[in-house]
């Protein structure tokens, strides 16, 4: 090889390497997700030698990533509506109106008050263009009488409010327990014991209330009404008020409490058939409105004209609805030749929510005879209507297995995991309220014993699995 061809090459040699330096200083890897690197550049990670430098604007100022990356955002706890009530299993509840003094917001700084009559002289402001002075004591001004002496001002009471309160009855003592709605407060009201009390109605603004239990011979049903001791304002109950009152007629099959809760409605056998008895919520004034020779009813008292008795429902057998006015004592046939009827009479009396042996929920108008279908599926004793009697609150069961409504359900051989929905009593739609599951440590509830508070504000139900009771605020 000539000097001249060696020196070529050499050239050329020496020209491709300071390219390839040249390519892989410039040169700046991709990301994983494909996107354009770092400014750090190849050699750099070859050789990652000096000190690392945090890069800043000339402000000092750390820049601002207009990448487009956005962190994956962590996800909230939602704040739930449902909470449990009580902490022990109950027989039953009632919703009343509280009084209750308002909660006054304390002051870091309060303005300072004139010191009070007798106290010592004060400094009077001085009027406009004029000079101040000494006030005698005694004379802050105010009202006086003929003789020129003040007259003493009256205390202003401080504010109240009437919110909603509940009242139960622990299943295992008979005790009664009370809270307020909005704040959960659990306290004891009465102390006396009526062992295992299985269902437990209060009437009369809570003011009386009805136990029902199994005598020691575990067959004869006792049925206890008692009156409640009355609560004065800013006195709460210490726990040992003692429940007082009398017995009514044993082995009462089934009963209800009118909508004002100053009356009752209580079915028994005589011989071989059951009669029907309108009382007082405290027991008296008695008055039968009812007879037949048929056993097997279920009452509901939906409206003070209105006493409705629903034959027993089984899924292979057919049922029929009635009515009774309890003034008029009359008797007439609403609905029937529905296998596994259960309902749920509005307020107004004028529409019937009924369900049938598949679960499937539609409401009669009682006056056109029309009957629309409701979006949901469950039981109507698993429902309560609104008090203008437009909208019904239900626990609805999120699955349905294909069993034999409503017998498996009332003898304990099926359970539901509920959610709650409001339905539109005009058009049969339907939204969700909430879930009980999805609370914090969340917990199937099988909903029954629905109630609203006046306003409706709130919705409460017992959970048929444990007998709890639970609140749903609605607001």
């Amino acid at each position: 090889m000539t000097t001249r061809n060696l020196t070529l090459l050499i050239i050329i040699l020496i020209g491709a390497v300071l390219v390839t330096l040249g390519f892989l200083y410039f040169y700046k890897p991709a990301n994983n997700d494909g996107t354009a690197g770092s400014a750090t550049n190849f050699i750099s990670q070859l050789f990652p030698f000096g000190k690392s430098k945090t890069v800043t604007t000339p402000g000092g100022e750390t820049p601002v990533d207009v990448s487009g990356f956005v962190p994956t955002p962590v996800e909230e706890i939602p704040k739930t509506k449902i909470t449990k009530v009580s902490t022990m299993p109950i027989a039953g509840y009632g919703v009343f109106m509280k009084e209750r003094f308002k909660d006054v917001p304390v002051v870091a700084n309060p303005t300072p008050t004139l010191p009070l009559s007798g106290e010592g002289d004060i400094i009077s402001p001085p009027d406009k263009g004029g000079k101040g002075g000494l006030i005698a004591k005694g004379d802050l001004g105010g009202q006086k009488d003929k003789k020129g002496k003040v007259i003493p001002q009256k205390p202003t009471a401080p504010p109240t409010e009437f919110v909603p309160a509940l009242r139960y009855v622990d299943r295992t003592t008979g005790n009664i327990y009370q809270t307020y709605a909005d704040k959960i407060e659990e306290r004891k009201f009465s102390g006396t014991i009526i062992p295992k009390v299985y269902e437990a109605y209060f009437g009369d603004k809570d003011e009386s209330v009805v136990m029902r239990y199994l005598k020691e011979d575990d067959k004869t049903i006792e049925t206890f009404v008692g009156a409640l001791a009355k609560e004065f304002l800013g006195a709460d109950s210490d726990g040992s008020t003692d429940v007082k009152g009398s017995f009514l007629p044993e082995n009462i099959t089934d009963m209800s409490m009118s909508p004002d809760g100053k009356r009752m409605f209580y079915l028994f056998n005589v011989g071989n058939g059951t009669t029907g008895i309108t009382a007082e919520a405290s027991g008296g004034q008695k008055n039968q409105v009812f007879d037949s020779p048929f056993t097997e009813w279920l009452s509901f008292w939906p409206s003070n004209k209105m006493i409705t008795l629903t034959t027993k429902p089984s899924a292979n057998v057919p049922g029929f609805m009635y009515a009774i006015d309890p003034d008029k004592k009359d008797f007439n046939r609403i609905l029937g030749g529905i296998n596994g009827l259960t309902t749920l009479t509005s307020p107004d009396g004028k529409l019937v929510l009924f369900g049938n042996n598949n679960l499937s929920l539609n409401i009669y108008n009682i006056a056109t005879g029309n009957i629309n279908q409701v979006s949901v599926k469950t039981l109507p004793e698993k429902c309560v209507w609104g008090r203008a009697s437009d909208k019904v609150y239900c626990a609805v069961p999120k699955s349905i297995d294909g069993a034999s409504y409503p017998d498996d359900w009332y003898q304990g051989e099926v359970s539901f995991g509920d959610e709650i929905w409001r339905i539109d009593a005009i058009n049969g739609n339907a939204d969700i309220l909430g879930d009980p599951s999805s609370m914090v440590g969340g917990e199937e509830v099988d909903g029954i014993k629905l109630s609203l508070d006046e306003n409706e504000d709130y919705l409460f139900f017992v959970n048929k699995k444990d007998s709890y009771l639970w609140k749903l605020n609605l607001r």
